[in-house]
């Protein structure tokens, strides 16, 4: 049984508008910029069936979710739920962030590095964890979700609420990463989309994006580190299409993954490259070369370390092919990769360690206002992520990079800052909300 959350964050508020703190207050509302991005994001979602909309109670979340309920397939009333509600930030709501640093300087520096343990002073000179708070009532709608679809073959959940309780449950949903808070960014109005695997008594979690932002007219999310890497996956190869694995042998890009390079390079035309990394084999670096077409004066440089995982025997066959083989190795690699060395090939720790040293020293020589391209493959690509968000390499099947599809990472020259996943996997260049492009094999 799946099913498939599609998370909003509400439209421009008052608050947000003014530079202030809201947190749980009901003060702040809905902006004539807000009521448009929420239109602009009921358009772009109108293609899709929904089951149920949940919402925040929260005015400015409410809106939010009446003014996209126009325009959807959506028979049901909408669902205020208070498990919802955004974090209580308590005599901080209303403030400027100028404010929270001269009044409470200590524990500003607490929420801007570890928000998990943040304490607040409440009524009665009661302190509470608010963040804590927050992941115990994202676990609790996570639950009541489960509970309810977990006899459905399929839906689609739309859920509107606010920054930090949709940061909570997508970090619930992936495990909660240590210090994961920080690590990924979520605009007004933006989309995140999360599939469900929901078994006898756990689930399975795929990230298919975060922060999509272009139903906005907006398709990158605003920088907010001292440097910027774009982690491109490379276009469709018939091998992708058929479902092959395919590994390191260098099977070219097709036609349509060649288009899906000419997409991103459209995409990305207003971005000005001054640094270009590509895997050393062919289609990663074809894919680089297309998106790069009106800059062929920037060099590519080929990082062997990024080629893809080794499927070793298991290279140029299908799926059935392998299992009729290798059924419980197979099996293993989709439930336990990390415990999987494909016969003659590599281990997923193994294609992890050097991706990851390869992204350090790239990391290690950016500078300042650097816009980097990165093209390489499914695995690779997954394992960066992971690491950036702070997840075991283990986790590669909780991330989807679709063929052609752009992942934005902020990078500050501040050591302590963490790495900020602007935007997962954007396709929506490629057509739709929703990532179409081939499943293919890992």
């Amino acid at each position: 049984m799946s099913f498939r959350l599609i998370l909003v964050r509400h439209g421009l508020s008052s608050f947000n508008e003014k530079g202030l703190i809201q947190g749980r207050t009901d003060k702040s509302y809905l902006t004539d910029k807000g009521y448009d991005q929420a239109m602009k994001s009921g358009e772009a979602l109108s293609e899709i069936n929904f089951d149920k909309i949940y919402s925040s109670p929260l005015k400015r979340a409410a809106e939010t979710a009446k003014t996209i309920q126009k325009s959807i397939k959506l028979e049901s009333d909408i669902v205020y739920d208070k498990n919802l509600l955004e974090v209580d930030l308590g005599r901080w709501s209303g403030l400027t962030i100028n404010e929270v640093k001269r009044k409470y300087p200590e524990n500003y520096l607490i929420w801007k590095n570890d928000p998990e343990n943040l304490k607040l002073e409440g009524y009665g000179n009661l302190t509470y964890q608010p963040i804590k708070e927050l992941y115990f009532q994202a676990n609790k709608f996570i639950k009541n979700i489960l509970k309810i679809y977990s006899e459905k073959d399929e839906a689609n959940i739309l859920v509107i609420g606010h920054n930090a309780i949709l940061r909570c449950l997508i970090l619930s949903l992936i495990g909660r990463p240590k210090k994961g808070f920080r690590r990924i960014k979520l605009d007004n109005a933006s989309f995140s989309i999360l599939n469900i695997l929901n078994q006898r008594n756990s689930f399975k979690t795929q990230v298919e994006c975060l922060n999509q932002t272009s139903h906005l007219n907006k398709k990158i999310p605003d920088q907010i580190g001292d440097s910027r890497i774009f982690i491109v996956r490379h276009g469709e190869t018939n091998w992708n299409k058929e479902g092959r694995f395919q590994g390191q042998i260098n099977i070219p890009l097709n036609n349509n993954g060649k288009d899906q390079a000419k997409k991103a390079s459209e995409y990305l035309k207003e971005i000005n490259f001054n640094k270009a990394f590509s895997s050393s084999m062919d289609r990663p670096y074809e894919t680089a070369q297309i998106i790069l077409k009106n800059k062929s004066d920037l060099e590519i440089t080929k990082i062997e370390k990024l080629v893809e995982i080794s499927h070793g025997l298991w290279e140029g066959k299908l799926e059935n092919e392998i299992r009729n083989e290798w059924p419980e190795l197979l099996k293993n690699w989709h439930e336990k990769p990390e415990e999987v060395v494909m016969p003659e090939g590599e281990s997923i720790e193994e294609v992890s360690k050097r991706s990851v040293k390869a992204w350090e020293e790239i990391c290690l020589a950016q500078k300042n206002k650097d816009l980097t391209l990165l093209v390489a493959h499914d695995a690779v690509n997954k394992t960066l992520i992971c690491n950036i968000l702070g997840i075991d390499f283990s986790k590669i099947w909780m991330i989807k990079q679709g063929n052609g599809g752009i992942t934005v990472i902020d990078l500050f020259d501040d050591p302590e800052k963490d790495h900020v996943i602007s935007a997962l996997n954007i396709t929506t260049h490629l057509g739709g909300v929703l990532d179409s492009t081939a499943s293919g094999a890992l």
